[in-house]
């Protein structure tokens, strides 16, 4: 997957993807919700993120106490060895990890822990959600470091011209 070309793409469409994602916000269609769902699992039957991997590459996922516990049971670690050994406290108070790329990203660009992995990287890249407009901004920034997430505001926008 040519991540660059999605990129140069995002980039040159920025302005164009804002406008649109700021006219959902002030009179959302009535199928929204349903229509998002359906486009995210369009876009998710062609794109197959273990050709990609860039968010596991450049975005590192916040860590919930829950997702620390449960990553570092499945581990057999202490906590405080899991945290010492993973993760470090950002400016803004929130746990994240001490490098990137994501140390649970195997050369095969699959994830180690999967089955027990971060609620931000379930929850990635958000397009499935209901309200998207509620997180224009974050979209926004998806684009550039995500091409399903680019396919996906481009098709949203297809079908709502």
């Amino acid at each position: 997957m040519d991540i660059e070309h999605y990129k140069q793409l995002a980039l040159q469409k920025q302005k164009v993807h804002k406008q649109f994602l700021a006219s959902l916000k002030k009179k959302p269609p009535k199928n929204l919700d349903k229509l998002t769902k359906q486009i995210h699992e369009e876009v998710f039957m062609e794109i197959d993120c273990t050709k990609c991997a860039n968010c596991c590459k450049s975005l590192g996922p916040l860590f919930t106490e829950a997702d620390i516990t449960r990553i570092s049971k499945s581990m057999r670690m202490k906590l405080a060895t899991f945290e010492d050994t993973y993760l470090q406290v950002d400016e803004d108070g929130d746990k994240i990890f001490k490098c990137m790329p994501c140390p649970f990203l195997g050369g095969d660009n699959l994830c180690n822990i999967y089955d027990v992995r971060p609620k931000a990287c379930r929850e990635f890249p958000h397009t499935d959600r209901n309200k998207i407009y509620q997180i224009n901004q974050l979209t926004i920034k998806n684009t550039i470091i995500c091409p399903a997430t680019y396919l996906f505001v481009e098709k949203l926008r297809e079908r709502l011209a």
